[in-house]
């Protein structure tokens, strides 16, 4: 059962700019409601964000989204289409605790590339980060889509040597999703789950889904900073999914 939640950032201020209405995940209903996520109809609203769950067939991981306001639908090979439909007038908290999407995360063998081909299509860069993840990736370029980060993350060079070289086009890889309270969607989710640690986001806190929990994504659960909106504030600096 979603529980309700009125007055929050995501009702009551409806960005102007491009906005994420659906994400399509090649993955199996039954795996996130048995993850604590409720899933009606194929989907689950993960605040103003609708995620559809394919099945399998569908292909592999995230394989396309729509978006709402934007100039263009060639964003270097990712997968996308235009949505008119309208945001969700509230939001609300699954049973086990997530309240929505933080960010999305693109890989992209050409940075400047891919930066290009979204700014063309009208999402606003936020900013370029030039320091390494912890999993090594060099750079990260931010754009803002309403109460959602996008962060698209330079693949490696040696993995890009390694890939076919940086002509090959962006792709879609996982979620970050903040939590209300991330100790107890932690320990609702047991061993499916791993350790909390510190998140590279100055006073946050992060924990990634285990392979064993089943999904076709990368997914991390991330707290929310003290008095900060929701789903906001992941631009200064870089996931650690």
């Amino acid at each position: 059962m979603l529980h309700r939640m009125h007055g929050t950032d995501h009702e009551s201020a409806q960005p102007s700019g491009p906005t994420i209405d659906e994400l399509v995940v090649a993955d199996q209903p039954e795996r996130w409601a048995e993850l604590g996520f409720t899933v009606t109809d194929g989907c689950c609203q993960l605040g103003l964000v609708r995620v559809r769950l394919a099945g399998s067939a569908a292909g592999q991981g995230i394989v396309g989204w729509s978006l709402r306001g934007i100039a263009g639908t060639e964003l270097d090979g990712l997968p996308t289409n235009r949505s008119q439909a309208s945001a969700p007038e509230s939001v609300s908290t699954h049973p086990n605790g997530v309240l929505a999407i933080d960010h999305v995360v693109v890989m992209s063998h050409t940075l400047e590339r891919t930066v290009k081909a979204l700014q063309g299509a009208g999402l606003p860069l936020r900013r370029i980060r030039d320091e390494p993840t912890p999993a090594g990736a060099p750079r990260q370029a931010f754009f803002r889509l309403g109460a959602e980060i996008l962060e698209v993350v330079q693949v490696p060079d040696d993995v890009v040597a390694r890939a076919g070289g940086p002509d090959l086009p962006a792709r879609f890889w996982g979620l970050a999703v903040n939590v209300e309270d991330l100790d107890r969607t932690a320990g609702g989710l047991g061993a499916r789950v791993g350790s909390i640690r510190p998140a590279v986001q100055s006073g946050r806190r992060i924990a990634t889904l285990r392979r064993s929990a089943g999904l076709a994504i990368p997914l991390a659960l991330m707290s929310r900073r003290e008095g900060a909106r929701p789903a906001a504030d992941s631009a200064e600096g870089p996931t650690a999914i």
